[in-house]
This record gives structure tokens, C-alpha cells and sequence, in this order.
């Protein structure tokens, strides 16, 4: 039976349509794909000649979904419990889920001579965010050549460091591994203590933290900075995004130096200032999604680990790989009060005024975000009998798909896991997206009077 163009049409304002379906809705078809790309990678992992002891299908489920959500939370050791096999299968599935599904589908289409049915672009919008449908297929391109280029250039620049220290076999492998992890912010290492030997290694660290920062800042950032070259030429939102991750990841090396110079299980260990400055910069930055870490998370100060829970719930750019409630939600809500403390109507950032809808956008988005952790931590304070701080800890680092974690993963059991498997599917899929898959967008014409109501 074909299906012509006005079956794939639904009336977005009423919710019918003419198919199976009440409407299109592309969030849902995102959040199925990715529930199957789980399903696949866990039957995988699953496989005798993928691990090298059996794990139970909970393991290979939790595990699955932490690769294809891009966070990093373990409750078996990548390096040591899972054969080349299943490493491979665990890069795959951090790869797929760290560009995006719809991706490699509108690029497998448009190779295969496909044109790009309503529905499909409509997926792919979504998972773009883009505005125009016409753009999409171009977006899927862009997001290829860049992740692509920019891991190539990772893996090289990594063998240099690695290949010398472990051979050409051994550290070409670890070079592609870690810079898959690091460009798609998975935070998968392939030892228990992530990279806490290079701690004091300038190579290493800086060019993790280059792999990570550039995949956290999104294909958008990065293509209109190769093309423009120039900081008058850039947009507003390009220029708000490199603002506020300078001064996030300047803040963050600041505190968590200040916070742990003297902590002798963490700064405290280095003898070299130089060392220390290195160490807090990694671990300064990793927490907006990224997941490494060169010292025992379980050992920061409370003030460090409360500090890092801000970071962590921030995130990184829009389309990138990174999660979080992003960057621009948080600078936009920022601007918000600020305009409301100053008495004005207009929310504006670098003398450019936002859309009463684009601060309704990031407003929805940090509440359904700190609604979801909220849950997640009652839940979890329920079910686990484990300190406070180790288990928001746990939830906001799922949310914000970080894997950066003070040990409480591995004492979940497997209510709590199933608790922290949806909270990184959300976290990766986006809160706002959720939103939009649990309830329809529906325009209304009615308008009420205006009332006075009391606030704050």
C-alpha cells in the first residue's frame, strides 16, 4: 500500500491525523529507537565471547544503556571484564548514541538515493534541533564530517603519547578508545580508576579534555568557527555558548583548586603546583558530561562534590554531544532575572532580546530537568541505604549522562539501576523532549483575562 504525502500529515493543533496514529510525533520515534539500540547492545554484550566472565542480562542491559546515552556509569569493568568483542560493541554503541541515531539513518538514505519522506525529516528536526526541515539532511552531514575529522585528529594526536608507553598494537587501541569516549563525552575508560595514571601528564590530560570540550560544544559551534574566523562575524548564540564555557570552566579549575589544594587524598597528593593546576582543570571541566576523572571522585571535599553537582546539571552546547538542561537554558534563565531585577520587559543577551518562547523553552526545561532528579534521589533515597550526597551525586551525574559517580553504582541494586538507566535515557534524549513525548503541543486561540498573582 503506498502512502502519499497528506496520510503522513497530522493537524499538529488538534492531534488527528489520518494514519494509525493520532499525530506524528518524533521525540516518541527518537526515544523507541534509542530503547532499541539498547535492546541490541545488550544482547550483544550478553554473548559468551563478549565478556570475559558471564553477566547477568541486568549488567549487559545497564551497561548498554550507559554507552548509548553517552554516560559512563558502570557496574562491570570495561577494561577487564569485557573481551575486545564487547569493547568494540561498547565503542559502537557510544559512538551511534553520542552523534545520534537519526544521523546515520538520514545519511544511510540519502546515500542509498533516498529522499527524505515528512515524517523522517521530521525525526530528524528533532533530532537536530533544527528549524528548517530542508536542513536537516544537511545537519546529518555536517555532524559526520565534523565528529568524524575531529576524531581522526584525536586518535593521532593520542597515539603519540600512548604508542611510546604501550607499543603500536596496544596504543593505537587505547588511542581510538579513549578519543571515541572522550569527542562523544562517554566517559568509558578502560581502567577502574579512569585516567588517574596520566593525572600529572600534560599530553594526555590536555588533549582528553580538548576531544571533550569540542564535542560538548556541538558541530554548530564548531563549523560557524572554522568558517568565520572572526569573533564580530560570529551569532549571538555561538558567542553566549564560548562565553559561558570560558567562564564555567575557568570558575570550575578556580574552586576545585581552592576546594582541594590541601585534600591530601586528591591536589593534596601532587608535590608540583603546576601538577595540582593541571588536575583541577581536568577535573574542572569533565564534570559538565565528559565523566573522566585523574583522581577518586569518592575522596573530594563535600563543598567540591556539592559544587560539581551544579556543573553536571548544567551540561554542554545544544547539539552536541554533550547533556545536561544545557548551556543556553542556564544563561537564558540567568539573563531572565536579571532582566526582572532590573525592572525590564525584555530578556536580552549581548544586546540581542530572546523570544517570550525561548525563555518559556529553557524555564520548561530546568524544571522537568530538576523534577526528574528530584524524583530519581526520593526514589533512590528509598530504595538504597547509602549517604545523601553519594546518591544525588549518583542522579544528577545519570541526568547530565557525566558517569561521574562517589561509588554508590555498584550498590543500586537492580530497582535502583533500573531508576538511573531511565534517568540517563532521559538526560540523553533531553527533558524538554520528554516533555514533548508525554504530552502534545497543542496551540490554543483562547485568551483570558489577566490576573495579579502573587510570586516569591
Amino acid at each position: 500500500m503506498k502512502i502519499h504525502f497528506l496520510d503522513l500529515v497530522s493537524d499538529r493543533t488538534t492531534g488527528k491525523g489520518s494514519g494509525r496514529k493520532a499525530g506524528i510525533n518524533p521525540p516518541r520515534l527518537l526515544l523507541e529507537s534509542f530503547l532499541v539500540l539498547i535492546a541490541i547492545g545488550a544482547g550483544l554484550l550478553k554473548l559468551p565471547f563478549a565478556t570475559v566472565e558471564p553477566v547477568t542480562w541486568m549488567e549487559a542491559a545497564f551497561t548498554a544503556t550507559s554507552a548509548v546515552t553517552v554516560t559512563g556509569l558502570i557496574v562491570v569493568d570495561t577494561g577487564s571484564q569485557f573481551t575486545l568483542f564487547g569493547q568494540l560493541v561498547i565503542l559502537t554503541l557510544i559512538q551511534l548514541g553520542g552523534l545520534g541515531l537519526m544521523t546515520f539513518a538520514v545519511l544511510t538514505a540519502l546515500a542509498l538515493g533516498f529522499k527524505l519522506r515528512l515524517k523522517q525529516q521530521l525525526v530528524a528536526q528533532e533530532a537536530f534541533n533544527e528549524i528548517s526541515l530542508q536542513t536537516a539532511g544537511g545537519a546529518g552531514k555536517s555532524i559526520a564530517v565534523f565528529a568524524l575529522t575531529a576524531e581522526a585528529i584525536g586518535i593521532v594526536v593520542l597515539s603519540l603519547f600512548f604508542v611510546p608507553e604501550l607499543g603500536w598494537k596496544d596504543g593505537l587501541y587505547e588511542a581510538l578508545f579513549y578519543t571515541i569516549s572522550a569527542f562523544n563525552n562517554a566517559g568509558f575508560a578502560l581502567s577502574p580508576d579512569s585516567l588517574s595514571a596520566y593525572v600529572d601528564h600534560p599530553g594526555i590530560s590536555l588533549s582528553v579534555t580538548a576531544l571533550f570540550i569540542t564535542g560538548g560544544l556541538g558541530y554548530i559551534v564548531m563549523m560557524e568557527l572554522l568558517d568565520r574566523r572572526s569573533w564580530s562575524r560570529l551569532s549571538v548564540y555561538v558567542k553566549v555558548i564560548l562565553l559561558a564555557t570560558l567562564l564555567l570552566n575557568v570558575t570550575a579549575t578556580g574552586a576545585i583548586l581552592l576546594l582541594e589544594f590541601g585534600n591530601p587524598a586528591t591536589l593534596g597528593a601532587l608535590d608540583s603546583f603546576w601538577d595540582k593546576l593541571l588536575a583541577a582543570w581536568f577535573q574542572g571541566v569533565t564534570p559538565r558530561t565528559a565523566g573522566f576523572n585523574t583522581f577518586d571522585i569518592g575522596a573530594l571535599t563535600a563543598g567540591t562534590s556539592v559544587f560539581m553537582l551544579l556543573l553536571m546539571f548544567i551540561g554542554g552546547a545544544p547539539n552536541s554531544t554533550a547533556s545536561g538542561i544545557k548551556i543556553s537554558s542556564f544563561v537564558i534563565l540567568i539573563a531572565a532575572t536579571r532582566s526582572f531585577l532590573r525592572g525590564s520587559h525584555d530578556v536580552s543577551l549581548l544586546r540581542r532580546s530572546l523570544s517570550s518562547e525561548t525563555v518559556l523553552k529553557a524555564l520548561a526545561t530546568a524544571t522537568i530537568g530538576m523534577a526528574v532528579v528530584f524524583v530519581a534521589v526520593l526514589t533512590l533515597s528509598i530504595l538504597v541505604e547509602d549517604d545523601f550526597l553519594d546518591i544525588a551525586f549518583e542522579v544528577v551525574s545519570a541526568f547530565g549522562t557525566v558517569g561521574l559517580s562517589r561509588g554508590t553504582t555498584g550498590e543500586l541494586g537492580t530497582a535502583g539501576q533500573l531508576v538511573i538507566m531511565a534517568v540517563m535515557l532521559i538526560g540523553r534524549l533531553g527533558p524538554l523532549t520528554l516533555g514533548y513525548t508525554l504530552t502534545a503541543r497543542r496551540k490554543s486561540h483562547v485568551r483570558y483575562a489577566r490576573t495579579e498573582f502573587p510570586v516569591g
